[in-house]
């Protein structure tokens, strides 16, 4: 019988390949296929539903076999544990594939939206800034470190290190003043390229309708709108604006049981960029409150009052992912009102 449902276990160069009929029953069992057959092995089945982990170069192959007629699905890694038979001591790439061929089948199962090529390279615009603020971090808590092996203990904001190291330089011995201005030169060249990847994210905002109107929303600018934008497309993939605030995290855990509701913490699942950057912009919102008199301020202000400012943050960030969801789903027909967002 034809092969109805397909998975395949995704590696750099060996791939293994499970496939069932329409009785469940295996008709395709392949567990060593190299990186060089598998497209054409794929392009001469029938069209089938393939199922695969999003993991490095899934969407990259989900492009391929759409382009062959398939139906691609992605799928969490973590979802596809509880469906190895042999659970997690009998691990292996046979047994990932099979695995994962049946976690595609499931009538609930939650899939991971394929990105076409252009997302990808914008998505890279973000994660290689990210990558350089993160080195930069790094750069001057090494930095702090060095100089506090001599005595020097300068204030933790990187405007007033700056400033106030210069003079400290003559009192490092040795080799120590050359360590500390190889860092600050370093440090220097990080900010020019993560200028430079802040422009090209803002260009890429303002020349997209819907980032543009992502960017009517309190609380979001630029860098967030593009990710949001790149990340989830129209969004298309969620049922509701709550989904897209679950997978991004922001909604609190739950350990209820006997009719009893016990909310816990912020699940923090999903993509902790997107999540950092809405929390981030949640808090631009709550310092700029001042004396602001408009329906969302008011609101806000009230909720910093009750609930105090961490939580405060997060609901503004939750909020802001569910209309985000709505501005991208609904576009032109939501009429987003500032004075009530």
């Amino acid at each position: 019988m034809a092969i109805v449902t397909l998975g395949i276990d995704l590696a750099k160069n060996i791939f293994a390949l499970h496939g069932v009929d329409q009785t469940g029953r295996a008709v395709l069992v392949k567990p060593k296929v190299r990186r060089e057959e598998l497209l054409p092995l794929i392009a001469n089945l029938p069209p089938c539903v393939i199922g695969m982990e999003a993991c490095t170069g899934a969407h990259h192959w989900a492009r391929l076999f759409i382009q062959h007629g398939h139906e691609v699905r992605l799928v969490a890694p973590k979802f596809v544990t509880p469906y190895r038979m042999s659970g997690r001591r009998g691990k292996n790439d046979a047994a990932d594939a099979a695995a994962i061929c049946e976690t595609v089948t499931r009538p609930h199962m939650r899939f991971v939206p394929i990105k076409d090529a252009d997302q990808q390279a914008m998505l890279c615009l973000h994660r290689t800034r990210q990558g350089f603020v993160e080195e930069r971090t790094a750069l001057y808590n090494r930095l702090r470190g060095l100089i506090a092996e001599f005595g020097i203990v300068l204030p933790q904001k990187i405007e007033r290190l700056r400033s106030e190291i210069g003079a400290h330089l003559e009192d490092l011995p040795g080799h120590a003043n050359r360590c500390v201005g190889d860092l600050l030169a370093h440090a220097d060249r990080l900010d020019e390229h993560i200028h430079e990847y802040d422009k090209l994210i803002a260009q890429a905002a303002r020349e997209d309708r819907r980032s543009k109107r992502l960017m009517q929303l309190p609380g979001i600018g630029p860098t967030t709108a593009s990710a949001l934008l790149y990340s989830i497309g129209c969004g298309h993939d969620f049922a509701n604006g709550r989904q897209l605030a679950a997978w991004i995290g922001l909604v609190p855990g739950q350990y209820s049981s006997g009719g009893k509701a016990r909310l816990g913490r912020i699940t923090k699942a999903g993509d902790p960029y997107l999540r950092s950057n809405l929390v981030l912009g949640a808090r631009a919102v709550l310092n700029s409150l001042g004396d602001k008199q408009d329906r969302h301020s008011r609101w806000a202000r009230s909720l910093l009052e009750r609930r105090g400012y961490w939580k405060a943050a997060v609901a503004i960030a939750a909020k802001n992912a569910r209309l985000a969801w709505a501005v991208l789903k609904y576009g032109e027909d939501f009429r987003l009102n500032p004075d009530a967002a």
